[in-house]
C-alpha cells in the first residue's frame, strides 16, 4: 500500500513529466555542475586534500561536457527565433531589438560551442577551440546582456502601470500585473547571476570560481523552478 502511495502520488507523475523534458535534464545537471564548481572551490580554500577535490572536478568537467553534447543543433532554434522576432508585428520596438539580439548572440554561442566539441571531448583537438570557445563566450554574453536590458525594461514598464484596486476588475488586474512582476524579477536575477559566467571567461570581470559556482547554481535552480511550474 505505501508502495502503491507513492508510485501513484501526483509529485511523481509530475517529476516525470520534468525529468522528460531537455530543459528540465539539462537544468539538473547545470545545477550540479555549478553547484560542484563552487564546492571544489571551497574545499581548496579550506586546503582539503586533492582525493577530497576531485570527484567534484569530475562532476563539474563531465557534467559541463555532457551538457555541451546536449546543445549540438541546438543553434538553429534560436537563429529561426531570431527570424520570427524581426517578423513580429505589434511588439514593443525595445523588447523586439532585445529579443532579436538575445537570440542572434545564443544562436552565436551554440555555433561555436558546437563546434568545439570534438576538441572538448577529446576525440579531435583542434589549436582553434581555445579562440573559437572565447568568441562563442563574447556572443553569450552579447546574449544575456540583451536579455538584462529587456528584464529591466520590463520591470520598469510594469511600475509605470497604474491599477485601481478599488474595482473588482482592478483587484484581478492587480494580482495580474504582481506576477507579471514577480516573473520578470527572477528572470532578471537569473539572467545578472548568468552573466558573471561569460564575463568571467572573456575577462571583463575578475570573480573566482567560488562567485560563478554559485551564480550558475542560483541561476540553474531558478530554471529548474520555472521549468518545474511549466510541467505541472
Amino acid at each position: 500500500m505505501v508502495a502503491d502511495a507513492l508510485i501513484y502520488h501526483p509529485t511523481v507523475s509530475h517529476y516525470l513529466k520534468f525529468i522528460a523534458t531537455t530543459v528540465g535534464r539539462d537544468k539538473l545537471l547545470r545545477a550540479l555542475q555549478y553547484f560542484s564548481r563552487f564546492y571544489a572551490w571551497y574545499l581548496l580554500k579550506r586546503n582539503h586534500a586533492s582525493t577530497d577535490i576531485r570527484p567534484f572536478e569530475a562532476i563539474k568537467k563531465q557534467f559541463g561536457l555532457s551538457r555541451k553534447l546536449m546543445r549540438v543543433g541546438k543553434n538553429v532554434e534560436h537563429f529561426k527565433a531570431a527570424a520570427l522576432a524581426v517578423d513580429a508585428k505589434g511588439m514593443d520596438p525595445i523588447l523586439k531589438y532585445c529579443a532579436i539580439g538575445r537570440q542572434l548572440g545564443y544562436g552565436i554561442y551554440l555555433t561555436f560551442d558546437t563546434i568545439t566539441y570534438l576538441d572538448a571531448a577529446g576525440i579531435r583537438p583542434s589549436p582553434a577551440a581555445k579562440r573559437l570557445q572565447r568568441e562563442a563566450y563574447r556572443a553569450w554574453f552579447a546574449g544575456i546582456f540583451c536579455n538584462v536590458l529587456a528584464g529591466a525594461y520590463t520591470l520598469y514598464t510594469i511600475r509605470r502601470i497604474k491599477v485601481d484596486k478599488t474595482k473588482g476588475e482592478g483587484v484581478v488586474e492587480s494580482k495580474r500585473v504582481e506576477r507579471e512582476r514577480h516573473t520578470a524579477s527572477l528572470q532578471l536575477l537569473s539572467d545578472l547571476c548568468d552573466l558573471t559566467i561569460p564575463a568571467t571567461a572573456i575577462g571583463y570581470t575578475s570573480f573566482d570560481d567560488g562567485k560563478v559556482g554559485l551564480a550558475g547554481t542560483v541561476s540553474s535552480l531558478i530554471g529548474i523552478w520555472a521549468q518545474w511550474k511549466k510541467t505541472a
